[in-house]
């Protein structure tokens, strides 16, 4: 078989929008993709705002499980932080900021330097985005520091308010299950530890899922069970990129190859 007639029956063996998702693309059409989609996300969570007191009965729901299983820690890991002076404030910093510039920044790299791996992390993350607004709508839950168990809101006391002005008009605060911080997290993290070369770069990515689950829980933004629903969906987003962007085996591409041939028309019978 020729290695044109395999690309092109490679190209059927699957539909279009999983033949884009299958190869990495130039930067600026991929960047402009995720930009696109993304953008799309953070308008849609907004607008998915559901009942307030809905969602503050799901929270202290949650609260009320996680005491169950000996797992409401959120009150005295933002006091403990508390303690240590700066912290609060690098930890709210951190809320603010790492959630999308490790994320794009591992994308990035991806791309640049490892880019036979890229098609799959980045239809894992647009997948987990996708799922992420179902739990939202299907499942909206106040973050801690709005359910009225004594956790304080560590973020809206800066330059931006979570709460009020333009970032709140676009902001969902019911929009805590799953925590995507978590499954961007998770998502860069194993991408490091598989595709790094480098000790440091394999030891930051281990690092780096408990290091938001510190952020998350102690600025009063997420339950634990938030953080949880958070890796489920992203394993599930995981398992579903892997059927996406796998390719065709060469036995497929034989047997596609084979059916693609003309039928041979029967030979005449001698008279």
């Amino acid at each position: 078989m020729t290695t044109a007639a395999s690309a092109s029956i490679a190209a059927r063996a699957t539909d279009p929008l999983s033949r884009w998702l299958s190869v990495p693309h130039p930067l600026r059409t991929e960047a402009a993709a995720v930009l696109t989609l993304y953008g799309l996300y953070e308008v849609a969570r907004g607008l998915v705002v559901g009942d307030g007191a809905e969602a503050e009965r799901h929270a202290l729901r949650l609260a009320a499980t996680e005491r169950s299983l000996h797992l409401l820690l959120e009150v005295k890991l933002q006091s403990a932080v508390h303690v240590l002076p700066g912290l609060t404030g690098l930890l709210a910093a951190a809320y603010l900021t790492l959630h999308l510039t490790v994320t794009a920044g591992v994308l990035l790299w991806l791309h640049q330097r490892r880019p036979a791996a890229f098609p799959f992390v980045r239809t894992t993350l647009l997948l987990a985005s996708g799922l992420s607004l179902i739990g939202f709508l299907a499942y909206p839950t106040a973050p801690p520091r709005l359910a009225g168990i004594g956790i304080a809101d560590t973020v809206s006391h800066g330059p931006i308010d979570l709460n009020h002005g333009f970032v709140s008009s676009l902001y969902n605060p019911y929009a805590a299950v799953p925590s995507m911080h978590i499954g961007y997290a998770l998502v860069v993290a194993v991408t490091l530890l598989r595709h790094g070369r480098r000790s440091l770069v394999r030891i930051l990515g281990a690092l780096y899922p408990p290091f938001v689950l510190l952020v998350i829980v102690a600025t009063g933004n997420h339950f634990l069970l938030d953080a949880a629903a958070g890796a489920i969906t992203v394993a599930v987003a995981a398992a579903s990129a892997s059927v996406i962007t796998r390719k065709p085996s060469h036995a497929q591409l034989a047997r596609l190859f084979e059916q693609s041939l003309p039928a041979r028309r029967p030979e005449r019978l001698a008279a």
